[in-house]
């Protein structure tokens, strides 16, 4: 079990808030008691949530934040110190998609889902796990994918690549945190209704992924409460599809095993 955080009086700083999981996780925050700073690429959607929180009897505000840039986390994070005193909670939740044959996918689709699926957390560790380590307790939060848990989907291999990396990445940063009272929960989702087609891009033509699992496609409001239930009680691993335990279970017994099936199904 990871450590735990009550919501209560917490500050929680959410990426991507605007829209999708992030808001839906700043709403659940936000109900269990805690303090939120807003964030978006689009202030407006920001400051619309930031206003959701407030009409309803708690306390928000929006920012503007850029994860591909370091000062603009710099910057959120002294905005929500000087606004409330404290940081509890990192969520790193901005993600990005790109499409296309694996052979037809050029760099610059590479560099930006890892840009922002990645290394907007390394930014963010950067800033916040100073402040979080420093104060002894607090909670990270990274979304990753059910895609970063099963390879499924060779239509989007960056995106697939970056999740992994995200799943991996949080293990690693649990077992460090952990010890030092500050926990990590790894949000993996499978089919969520969020406007995340917004943010796709697409390169030649597209085939079908080869096996995606049959696993029901949830409201974003869902994975907010998940997300805010597993931080208070102290879980690492967030799923939509409890199915995923059995396949993963699968996979790890024989993974040779197991490729050959997929492989086998796909075969003409």
């Amino acid at each position: 079990m990871t450590r735990p955080l009550t919501l209560t009086g917490a500050v929680t700083a959410v990426t991507g808030g605007g829209s999708g999981i992030g808001r839906a996780a700043a709403l659940a925050f936000a109900r269990r008691g805690a303090r939120v700073a807003v964030s978006d690429l689009d202030l407006d959607r920001a400051l619309a949530v930031a206003a959701e929180i407030t009409a309803a009897g708690g306390e928000a505000f929006a920012t503007r934040v850029d994860v591909t840039r370091e000062a603009d986390f710099a910057a959120w994070r002294d905005a929500a110190l000087d606004r409330f005193g404290q940081v509890d909670l990192i969520m790193n939740n901005v993600g990005v998609l790109a499409l296309g044959a694996p052979e037809s996918l050029p760099d610059e689709a590479w560099q930006r889902v890892l840009d922002l699926n990645l290394m907007s957390i390394a930014r963010s560790n950067r800033v916040f796990l100073p402040l979080l380590l420093a104060q002894g307790h607090g909670h990270v939060v990274n979304t990753a994918s059910a895609s970063g848990l099963l390879a499924y989907g060779f239509d989007r291999l960056p995106y697939v690549a970056s999740k992994h990396a995200v799943v991996g990445l949080s293990e690693a940063l649990a077992l460090y945190l952990g010890p030092r009272g500050v926990g990590v929960t790894c949000l993996c989702p499978s089919g969520v209704i969020t406007n995340i087609l917004e943010q796709v891009t697409v390169y030649g033509e597209v085939a079908s992924s080869p096996r995606a699992p049959d696993h029901p496609v949830v409201p974003a409001d869902t994975v907010g409460d998940l997300a805010a239930d597993a931080v208070t009680q102290g879980r690492f691993l967030v799923l939509t599809a409890p199915a995923i335990h059995d396949e993963l279970a699968a996979r790890a017994h024989d993974l040779e095993a197991y490729l050959q099936a997929r492989i086998s199904e796909q075969t003409p």
